[in-house]
């Protein structure tokens, strides 16, 4: 398909917001996404919204809950916002949240941790596991059902989701119900036929990726291990069963594809779709992106669908 005129329309006003984020230090760049989120409009409602701190293993993490209208126990899911793991909060998946919690009915945990270059891998991870962790192990207090447990995000946060997913695996705790990782990195090398056909012109970009990558690792080394690079991992037959969604003019598009591949090898049951007509970050854009509105309602389907089970 062709790039959705709608999406055209956004990556204009995109263009006029500011210099690309790869040109910024990740200081100007956080600053650059906060302006664009001030003006975000009138927020979609659900039954609660809570912000608190969890104990973290470098500190306190901030955490947002959102719970659904009706009764509990709901189903959870964790999630971890995008940015590269330089960029982003709790605040610029709000949007993602909220649609999620009352489309899947779930209590989403939405997760604030630390962000490079002053906290390089692992920690970003680090703290997404504790977050999971901690969601698993205070269900009850927070009203939900501990044994329908997801992880999700969006680029850099589904990197995080699918290592998470890795961590619990080798530590033996919680038992998780789906990976939910929306356009996802999955490998730090920025070679694939995607990257070469979509890295310029669709907001996200693949001098964009080295930039992320540079802040986010202490060294090339990092970039092998599994917890950065999901897709170099060698053991995934025992992990949590995943939905992957991609975008047709993203450069991750290609990376997301072959992580499904490999996790299908693997034995592990996965639903992957990539969303015609659309680029990186397309949860984002549902207020203006008819085709992006429905992208939303499908991750949403997947993950009431998991969590039923």
């Amino acid at each position: 398909m062709p790039l959705h005129p709608q999406v055209k329309t956004v990556l204009d006003l995109m263009t006029k917001a500011g210099p690309p984020m790869h040109h910024l230090t990740p200081e100007k760049a956080r600053e650059q996404i906060l302006a664009m989120r001030a003006n975000k409009g009138d927020v979609e409602p659900v039954g609660k919204v809570e912000d608190r701190t969890i104990k973290g293993p470098a500190g306190d993490i901030p955490i947002r809950i959102y719970t659904p209208n009706g009764r509990g126990p709901f189903p959870l899911l964790v999630y971890f916002h995008g940015g590269g793991w330089v960029v982003g909060s709790i605040e610029t998946v709000d949007a993602s949240c909220r649609s999620l919690t009352n489309q899947a009915g779930c209590i989403t945990v939405s997760v604030d941790y630390r962000l490079a270059p002053e906290h390089k891998f692992p920690a970003a991870p680090e703290d997404c596991y504790a977050a999971t962790t901690w969601t698993a192990l205070n269900a009850s207090s927070i009203h939900g059902d501990p044994s329908r447990l997801a992880i999700g995000g969006e680029s850099a946060g589904a990197n995080l989701a699918a290592a998470v997913a890795l961590m619990a695996q080798e530590r033996g705790a919680p038992s998780i119900a789906l990976q939910l990782l929306l356009y996802p990195v999955t490998d730090y090398a920025c070679n694939t036929p995607s990257c070469r056909e979509n890295g310029e012109g669709y907001f996200l970009t693949t001098e964009m990726m080295r930039w992320f990558w540079n802040h986010y690792l202490r060294n090339s080394a990092d970039g092998e291990n599994p917890l950065a690079s999901p897709l170099r991992a060698k053991r995934l037959q025992s992990l949590a069963p995943a939905a992957i969604f991609t975008a047709e003019f993203d450069p991750l598009r290609d990376e997301g594809a072959d992580y499904a591949r490999k996790l299908r090898d693997a034995g592990i049951p996965v639903e992957y779709k990539c969303q015609e007509g659309l680029i990186h970050g397309y949860m984002g854009m549902a207020k203006v992106v008819e085709p992006a509105e429905k992208a939303v309602q499908d991750a949403a389907s997947s993950l009431r669908n998991a969590l039923a089970k």
